[in-house]
């Protein structure tokens, strides 16, 4: 009897040590410094945050980073910034607006990417439709509710003059869905921009161009985080946004060693691709350095006032706070 419970003993002490060990892991895993950037992997709103790890900024910032979670857009990325490892995410402005007004407790502390030059709405290759009225009556794919793509197409419709009853919206997912949905028939034109076009020129054509039929010049993202990690962790909020500001400075002055870094981060081979549009989205200034544009920012949500999901313009100083962002960038451009 004393052997067996000799024995017995010896495993509840190996039984407890492997418990202990698989709690450490999982602590770990629940541990993980991921945040949430939308659309990482497709398009380029992740470009500053992946020099950033790339180059260590992160850490060297006291904001050790090590993952990035994506979104398809919309209040999706609001909900995966909330259930990352470190809650704060670079979401659509309208889905952060929408969150903050249901009682998240949110705030804004930096702006993202402020220019929509870039996007477009595609047809299937040949098709007859060829210009943004063409598209009466039809079915017209967007990425997610609440996302950029959302509030363009609104705004894009009524500045010629249409509305959305004019025509069939769908929130078909990220751009490749967009992309199959459109060569497939499922919709008659679907969102995508300038280097998912180049990735695919075979396959569709432009019916129009953003920055044809309105003023590119809108804050299409905005960096949120909780007024509770804010509030506890303030060290850590202004770490990423000073590491996001220092890998968009490299990414400036070494325009071609960005894209590669991007095309390694986001699993992609066409490097020259990636370059070119880098390129071009510099040329563009398309990336804050984290101060707000707040005329940029209301054109944004412009699409929110269409559908009648605000009144008037959000009240800034409710959502936003700039105390995080260096001193040289609190002030309003």
């Amino acid at each position: 009897m004393p052997k067996l419970f000799a024995m017995a003993m010896r495993a509840c002490r190996l039984a407890a040590l492997c418990l202990a060990a698989t709690g450490g892991l999982l602590a770990a895993a629940a541990r993980a410094d991921n945040i949430t950037v939308t659309h990482w992997g497709g398009q380029f709103y992740g470009v500053p945050y992946a020099v950033a790890m790339d180059k260590g900024f992160f850490k060297a910032h006291g904001a050790d980073v090590t993952g990035i979670l994506t979104a398809p857009g919309g209040g999706t990325a609001v909900r995966n910034t909330l259930a990352g490892g470190i809650p704060f995410g670079e979401v659509s402005l309208a889905a952060a607006v929408q969150a903050i007004n249901a009682g998240e407790k949110l705030i804004i502390v930096a702006a993202g990417t402020q220019s929509v030059a870039d996007q477009m709405w595609a047809v299937k290759k040949g098709s007859p439709l060829h210009g943004l009225k063409d598209l009466a009556g039809k079915r017209i794919g967007y990425t997610a509710p609440g996302s950029v793509s959302n509030m363009i197409i609104l705004m894009a419709l009524k500045a010629n003059g249409m509305t959305a009853q004019q025509v069939h919206l769908v929130p078909a997912g990220d751009l490749g869905a967009n992309l199959s949905a459109v060569t497939t028939g499922a919709l008659d034109a679907g969102f995508s921009d300038s280097l998912f076009y180049a990735q695919n020129p075979t396959l569709i054509e432009p019916v129009f161009w953003v920055k044809d039929v309105m003023s590119p010049r809108m804050m299409q993202t905005v960096c949120i985080t909780t007024v509770e990690f804010a509030h506890a962790h303030p060290d850590i909020v202004r770490g990423i946004i000073a590491a996001r500001r220092e890998g968009l400075d490299y990414l400036r002055q070494h325009t071609d060693e960005a894209a590669d870094i991007t095309a390694r981060a986001y699993n992609n081979p066409d490097v020259k691709l990636f370059r070119e549009h880098m390129k071009e989205l510099a040329g563009l200034d398309y990336w804050s350095d984290g101060k707000f544009d707040y005329d940029g920012m209301n054109h944004m949500v412009e699409g929110l006032q269409i559908t009648g999901q605000l009144k008037a313009a959000p009240d800034w100083s409710k959502m936003v706070d700039t105390s995080f962002l260096p001193a040289d960038q609190r002030a309003a451009r």
